[in-house]
């Protein structure tokens, strides 16, 4: 898990990143929950979903917005955070050319970048979004939603209120041609204090289900070669 300092838009930015040994490894980063809060990627539910990709075989990179940590900059109230996405995303690429497919995490402030970027990333096939500020921002950018992914909420949350969280979720899975999971973690607050154990559960098990498919895929091509 080396650390990493790549260029954004408005100076350096600093990363952990795991390289994956395959060559055409699937890729995928994961975004922190609001900077002025003391939302950095050290967040211990950010470590959780870095790790999930990386049980799975990601490469994966979480990394500081702009102001945080070793990252240069200040905050730019989303704008410049979700350029500095952009930027991580195209880092990203570049050392992976032959990835077979993208994901993209996010938990709260980070989760609502990680759709912004989404919208803007049609290579990303997948997204897992933990406790999205549904009450607050306005997620009307998402028409059509352009991926399939996992929403999970805390039902004890006192920040996001979970009807706004399931709302939202029920409006994104009602667009064609995408599924949009909800989750409600039970007796979590918006911090998933003593349930980031459920948390992981719930995001391990539904990208387990997800990738399925891509996994019988590529066992049918091995056994295409061998006839």
């Amino acid at each position: 898990m080396p650390d990493v300092i790549f260029n954004g838009p408005d100076g350096r930015l600093e990363g952990r990143y795991h390289q994956s040994n395959q060559v055409d490894a699937p890729i995928a980063i994961v975004l922190h929950p609001h900077p002025l809060h003391g939302g950095n990627m050290n967040n211990r539910i950010v470590y959780t979903m870095y790790n999930a990709f990386l049980d799975r075989g990601f490469s994966v990179l979480r990394f500081n917005f702009r102001g945080v940590g070793r990252s240069q900059g200040v905050f730019d109230g989303g704008v410049g955070e979700l350029s500095d996405a952009a930027y991580a995303f195209d880092w990203m690429q570049q050392f992976n050319k032959n990835s077979r497919y993208c994901w993209i995490g996010g938990y709260s402030f980070g989760a609502l970048i990680s759709m912004q970027l989404m919208m803007r990333r049609p290579e990303i096939e997948g997204f897992i979004s933990v406790s999205p500020p549904a009450n607050t921002e306005d997620f009307s950018f998402l028409a059509p939603c352009p991926s399939s992914g996992l929403i999970s909420h805390g039902d004890s949350d006192d920040l996001i209120p979970i009807e706004t969280v399931s709302k939202l979720a029920s409006k994104l899975g009602a667009q064609k041609n995408i599924e949009v999971k909800f989750t409600a973690i039970k007796g979590a607050n918006h911090f998933y204090k003593n349930k980031i154990n459920l948390l992981n559960t719930e995001i391990c098990r539904y990208l387990d289900e997800s990738l399925a498919p891509k996994k019988e895929e590529k066992a049918d091509k091995k056994k295409s070669k061998k006839k």
